[in-house]
């Protein structure tokens, strides 16, 4: 069985994003493995996060049908660790002790919660610890 890994929501961004191939086919890549052998996971986070701007930020916006089968087939496979006290609570504590940001707080807990080894992003620290969790950029 694959460890487990969180997919931040550039990883989703990137795998639409036709100007950047490289990027896209990584992506794409990332997002097939983890949904063939369900090791990934995101956060409610990242599905909010995606759509806002796959719906409203990128050139071309998401078609809402387009988006209701994207949250069905790529999305709710992944969903795996929802909005809850446990998560804000561990979120603060990620704050406190490392200085992010709230939302990439969240992130870090929510990957925390899953019992992931490994958080794709490359939003934050390449190589960063954070306990057994390990940030790594994919796109390097």
């Amino acid at each position: 069985m694959s460890a487990k890994f969180f997919l931040d929501t550039n990883i989703f961004v990137y795998s639409l994003d036709q100007t950047a191939p490289v990027k896209r086919a990584k992506a794409i890549e990332l997002i097939r493995e983890g949904s063939s052998t369900t090791a990934a996971v995101v956060s409610h986070q990242v599905v909010q996060e995606f759509f806002n701007v796959a719906l409203r930020k990128m050139a071309v916006p998401m078609r809402q049908q387009d988006a209701e089968i994207y949250l069905r087939q790529v999305f709710m496979p992944l969903m795996r660790v929802t909005f809850s006290q446990e998560l804000c609570a561990g979120a603060l504590q990620v704050f406190s002790r490392f200085n992010l940001s709230w939302y990439d707080s969240l992130i870090v807990a929510a990957a925390q919660l899953a019992q992931c080894q490994v958080l794709y992003s490359e939003d934050m620290q390449h190589g960063q610890s954070f306990g057994s969790l390990r940030v790594v950029n994919p796109f390097l």
